[in-house]
């Protein structure tokens, strides 16, 4: 019971997160609902899709999508005040983070699944619908980025599956996976805990001449046209030859003696 509360409480905060980033993007209605509904039940959907865990989540409780589509028109509504509920929704989204994760490996390992199986179901359960939104939206996943967000799952799946070997209760299991999620989110935020960023700039030399491959010398392309006369032209060299003809024959003749 405690867990679908919370559940619920996680798909509205992430369908209401959703919308705000629609609305970033000037998109209608249509879209601001499509894509509250992607960030909310894209991770679960996708996960078991893969997993072959059928009927999907919103297939077997519709009921979830109604929430999302009121969730959404409500944000829509009242956007002008979402401002002042910032650290409210980093609140509810980390405690969306932790529940999905919880539901994750929780499917996984009823399927019969190990630690690999339910690692990765946790990790898609958990990020995938934001990505989704991010994708829709025509930007950078956030989680690519941002603080310790995805890192997280790992942590809570090892102390899932810990306390499940030491043979601990479900309910303490489950309490002190979602706790010890959410509190390592929240300081991630709080602290701007990240991983390193792998930032590669590929730096590009000026071409100079000599790097170039082939090198051909630069010739004017410029080519200028007249239009002339063809009779006049063979005329003037006729009459040029006949000159010459005549200068070389009084020259001869003049070195000739009598």
């Amino acid at each position: 019971m405690l867990l679908t509360i919370l559940f619920i409480i996680g798909i509205t905060a992430e369908a209401m997160t959703g919308a705000l980033a629609a609305g970033r993007q000037k998109m209608d209605l249509f879209g601001v609902t499509m894509v509250a509904c992607v960030t909310a039940l894209g991770g679960g959907s996708v996960r078991d899709m893969l997993l072959g865990h059928y009927p999907l989540v919103w297939v077997e409780n519709p009921h979830y999508l109604i929430i999302l589509v009121a969730a959404a028109i409500i944000t829509v509504l009242t956007s002008p005040l979402m401002k002042y509920f910032r650290v409210l929704f980093l609140v509810l989204d980390s405690v969306g983070l932790a529940v999905f994760t919880v539901f994750g490996i929780r499917i996984a390992l009823e399927m019969g699944y190990g630690f690999v199986i339910a690692l990765v179901s946790g990790l898609i359960t958990g990020v995938m619908g934001g990505i989704l939104r991010d994708i829709l939206c025509n930007r950078i996943p956030l989680v690519f980025h941002k603080e310790l967000y995805a890192s997280v799952v790992p942590l809570g799946v090892i102390v899932y599956l810990g306390f499940e070997e030491l043979g601990i209760s479900e309910d303490i299991t489950v309490v002190t996976t979602l706790l010890t999620i959410f509190i390592v989110r929240i300081l991630a935020i709080y602290f701007k805990l990240s991983l390193p960023v792998f930032d590669y700039q590929e730096s590009q030399p000026p071409r100079l001449d000599r790097n170039k491959i082939w090198n051909f010398p630069r010739t004017s392309t410029r080519r200028s046209y007249s239009l002339t006369n063809p009779f006049k032209r063979r005329h003037r060299k006729t009459a040029g030859a006949d000159v010459a003809v005549e200068s070389t024959g009084s020259a001869l003749s003049a070195e000739t003696p009598d």
